[in-house]
């Protein structure tokens, strides 16, 4: 139903009176601008977006900038002109006609379920026997695929996809973790070897299809990082999705970040589902110093990307959590397994902290790589440290309220230097430096497969190196919990060796950030 709108002219010409329902409402209170005012009005410049037009090209980089799996650009250079139909008898697929789904990801349904696939990854690793490769990185609500696929590969010099067979389907979890059943997503790693009269080149993008002659609605651009001088550097850390949206640990974040980056860390990899504004803040900053990559990323298929309830959603559904973290991991791996020697798993409450005579990850590798029996260290693929926790409020009250007057009150790892005595069980909670020649697939601790047979480890001993873990304790503070970690606790000082470097630097973000009141 409409409600009339009528004006009556009681009062000064300038301002109407208009009427809703009945109801008076004025239309200005202020006066009626002069002609002087006027006149500056009309030579002011208006502060709107002037610049020229984009290019269907640059609209495209944007494009395949922000949504990396595309290959937007090598459809662009394509002119429009795609390769008909021919004796292969498959097309290449157009991007508005692929099925997209939560943004990031593309989906196909076959005769025995369903393909949320997220990237794809030219691997040509020396100790892969199939190398070279094509990785596809995806989830499916099978448990163990039985329905045939192919790749369509795609080459820049070629009007025709050149097919190769599905050869494996890598399983990227374990079945007694929980979850084992049909009708779950399920993250998977599929690999196509590419024919060998092709192996000089890389794909550009790659069609999964269940048969060959299927008109593909999945096109993914193959991601072939190297790097530009020829020589990986040496770590780099990848952080699952963020989910923070609620917690402003920006300033934690920062401490975090620059104690990384003095260690060893020569860029940081972190995927981002939910933030506060002031987390988004930071990372802005550091991404403009190149310290850090940042990726969105959704969850796939039914699962909630709605704010909030998507936090919710983890808190309830742990092992779908835990499944989804798989994805980013693996992705962070393919995309810089060719850039770095090492990448490690971690969250923003850990640091592979150096002790002893290591002062920081590189004097750290080279010490205990000669402890490595010889003829072993290329075959090792990972170096795995013993967590230990840090409690920001244990049982022991008197630990937790003390503060040490020349450790700025907002360093929360420098200011908590109180450990647990007793370390997590061997294989509890570990982190990992990962081999990039040898590990195949990640979990969040360890490799769960690896290039050239079973993975090898070196236990790392806690006199050169651990795992320090800054959490808050059980919430139900059990006296048995107590027993075993917080009443039970010493005075661990290791990070305090790198106080003068990064407190001036952790101050110096702070106060261009504008922390500061």
């Amino acid at each position: 139903m409409r409600v009339p709108i009528n004006t009556k002219t009681d009062g000064p010409l300038h301002q109407k009176i208009f009427t809703v329902g009945g109801s008076l409402l004025p239309r200005s209170t202020e006066a009626t601008p002069n002609k002087a005012t006027e006149a500056k009005l009309f030579e002011a410049k208006l502060l709107v977006d002037n610049s020229l037009p984009m290019s269907d090209l640059d609209i495209y980089k944007i494009l395949q900038n922000e949504v990396p799996n595309l290959p937007a650009v090598y459809w662009q250079t394509l002119n429009n002109n795609f390769p008909a139909m021919n004796n292969t008898c498959a097309k290449f697929p157009s991007l508005v006609n692929l099925r997209f789904n939560n943004v990031y990801w593309q989906t196909m349904e076959t005769s025995n379920g369903s393909f949320y696939l997220y990237g794809a990854y030219y691997d040509n690793r020396t100790l892969e026997e199939k190398a070279p490769v094509v990785r596809i990185l995806g989830m499916i609500n099978r448990l163990e695929p039985q329905v045939k696929t192919t790749c369509q590969l795609w080459f820049k010099s070629y009007k025709v996809p050149v097919f190769a067979t599905v050869h494996e389907y890598k399983y990227v979890w374990r079945k007694q973790w929980g979850n084992p059943k049909n009708g779950q997503l399920q993250p998977y790693l599929m690999s196509c070897q590419i024919p060998i009269e092709y192996r000089h080149l890389v794909p550009e993008s790659v069609s999964l299809v269940e048969n060959p002659c299927d008109m593909a609605v999945i096109n993914l651009r193959v991601i072939n990082n190297v790097p530009e001088h020829g020589e990986k550097k040496e770590f780099a850390v990848c952080v699952k999705g963020l989910d923070y949206l609620h917690a402003d640990l920006s300033v934690r974040l920062v401490e975090w970040l620059e104690t990384l980056h003095y260690l060893g860390a020569d860029k940081i990899f972190l995927y981002e589902l939910e933030v506060h504004p002031n987390i988004s803040k930071v990372l802005n900053y550091y991404k403009q110093r190149g310290l850090v990559d940042v990726t969105p990323i959704t969850l796939p298929a039914y699962q909630p990307n709605i704010k909030r309830l998507l936090h919710i959603y983890f808190k309830m559904k742990v092992l779908n959590q835990w499944q989804n973290e798989l994805i980013p991991y693996n992705d962070c791996l393919y995309k810089n397994m060719h850039m770095y020697k090492y990448i490690t798993l971690l969250d923003i409450d850990e640091v592979i902290m150096p002790k002893g005579d290591n002062i920081l990850w590189k004097d750290l590798i080279d010490n205990i790589s000669k402890k490595v029996p010889k003829g072993k260290n290329l075959e090792l693929a990972s170096y795995i440290f013993r967590n230990v926790h840090y409690f920001s409020n244990p049982c022991n009250d008197e630990i937790s309220n003390s503060q040490f007057i020349d450790i700025p009150p907002y360093m929360y790892m420098f200011q908590h230097i109180y450990r647990a005595r007793n370390y997590s069980l061997p294989g509890y909670a570990i982190k990992s430096f990962h081999n990039t020649d040898r590990v195949l697939t990640l979990h969040n601790h360890f490799p769960l497969a690896c290039i050239g047979g079973a993975c090898s480890f070196y236990n790392v001993v806690t006199e050169d190196a651990q795992l320090q873990h800054y959490r808050p304790p059980s919430q139900e503070k059990s006296q048995k919990w107590c027993d075993n970690y917080t009443n039970f606790t010493v005075l661990d000082d290791a990070i305090w060796r790198h106080k003068d470097p990064i407190i001036p630097r952790v101050n110096e973000a702070l106060r261009y950030l504008g922390f500061f009141s």
